[in-house]
């Protein structure tokens, strides 16, 4: 299998805290990674990192088997996608937030492609015209989502996203990322969730900043 990262030696430390401790760690293309850990361990700052958000102290990450730093950063967000647990939305409607993936890529905004996104997330065209005020949580992360995947990156980094969602909002966000992951999108997770543990495929643990090895 190809290698989407290969992180090699890598620290991240911040004074003398030392967050992350030379974490080895070899990530295959098209891979569903779900990372574990207790809160403070130093899972999002490595998160961070693979996303180029953060710059580690030392080691390297490569991806694709380039170094991280020699992407222009546009690019690099374009391949690699961070979602964060607090999804926010910018703008007055939620057009704006699905518009802007067109608009920074220079392209014209495309209503069906956008239709078809939504009704993937069981919301309609009706929602394309919505104050961003007038929309629950659930939907909010749903959309932000969507904002993430409408070009797809190769790498979906999702920091607790279904955290405070109910039951249906994590099933239809669950659906989401399974079919895109399905179609070659590596996502790695980040989560507490125990349902979500229990279910994971793939699992890496990251305990007191270091690789847990069971």
């Amino acid at each position: 299998m190809d290698k989407i990262f290969e992180v090699r030696d890598l620290s991240y430390q911040v004074g003398e805290t030392k967050i992350l401790k030379h974490i080895n760690l070899d990530i295959e293309k098209g891979k569903y990674l779900t990372v574990i850990g207790p809160s403070g361990s130093g899972k999002s700052t490595l998160m961070r990192i693979l996303a180029s958000m953060i710059s580690a102290t030392s080691g390297e990450v490569l991806f694709n088997g380039q170094a991280i730093e020699k992407f222009e950063s546009i690019e690099y967000r374009q391949k690699v996608s961070y979602a964060f647990q607090q999804p926010t939305l910018f703008g007055k409607t939620v057009k704006d937030n699905l518009a802007f993936p067109f608009e920074v890529r220079k392209k014209d905004f495309d209503q069906a492609q956008v239709i078809s996104y939504l009704e993937m997330v069981n919301l309609n065209e009706t929602y394309i015209d919505k104050s961003v005020n007038d929309v629950s949580g659930g939907e909010k992360q749903r959309i932000a989502l969507l904002r993430n995947l409408l070009f797809p990156p190769e790498v979906l980094i999702t920091d607790e996203v279904t955290a405070g969602l109910d039951t249906e909002n994590k099933a239809i966000v669950h659906k989401m990322l399974n079919e895109f992951n399905q179609r070659g999108l590596t996502i790695l997770r980040v989560t507490h969730d125990e349902s979500e543990i229990n279910e994971a495929t793939a699992k890496i643990e990251i305990r007191n900043g270091e690789m847990a090895h069971d």
